[in-house]
């Protein structure tokens, strides 16, 4: 089995204590003491979507996620990252925007950039036929993770979710199984578990 993994949103701000939106995330330490060191050993990397959560975002007054603060920063370690990295300012992958990631610069207004995050894709994982599936890991499956997996299916990539490297934003286990084995989630990807996927790693 030809596996890609993409980390979506694993930043300090949601994943550490003192982030803005920091909930216990059970998923953070498992990818940390357990995913992470496994790709190590196995001379394996990881692609990444992080954001960029800076106003101005109409539709949503968040200001957080800024560049060149801790809680920009990602918990993936830079030796395991396939470059460049890809950065969003919505939920939705395909939204970008002028002066994205740079902390020295005001950011643009966000745009849809469907064929720049198609080319993302197509250079850090590879296109459909190169993998047989994408596993999402991060935060949070009822937001980033799900609209990431939204994405990439409408690109005919075969997804799913490791049920042990996703959490939802509440951080409420009874929240993370209902997503995870009913609709609509089901509609763009299964959920698969490590013991299914660590051999073929």
């Amino acid at each position: 089995m030809r596996i890609k993994i993409i980390s979506v949103d694993l930043q300090k701000e949601f994943s550490s204590l003192g982030g803005k939106h920091h909930r216990p995330h059970p998923n953070v330490d498992f990818i940390k003491e357990i995913l992470i060191p496994h790709l190590r050993k196995k001379k394996l990397k990881i692609a990444e979507v992080i954001s960029d959560y800076r106003q101005p975002r109409p539709g949503d007054l968040d200001d957080s996620t800024r560049p060149g603060e801790w809680g920009y920063e990602s918990e993936i370690p830079e030796d395991l990252k396939i470059k460049p990295v890809w950065i969003k300012c919505m939920n939705s992958p395909i939204w970008t925007r002028k002066n994205i990631g740079n902390p020295n610069r005001r950011p643009g207004i966000p745009v849809q950039d469907t064929k720049a995050f198609t080319a993302w894709l197509a250079k850090t994982i590879g296109k459909p036929e190169d993998s047989d599936i994408i596993v999402l890991v991060g935060l949070t499956l009822d937001c980033c993770v799900f609209c990431t997996a939204q994405e990439l299916t409408f690109r005919a990539y075969n997804v799913r979710i490791l049920e042990e490297g996703v959490d939802v934003y509440s951080g409420k286990p009874e929240e993370k199984e209902m997503i995870l084995n009913n609709y609509p989630l089901h509609n763009w990807a299964e959920k698969i578990t490590w013991n299914e996927i660590k051999s073929h790693l």
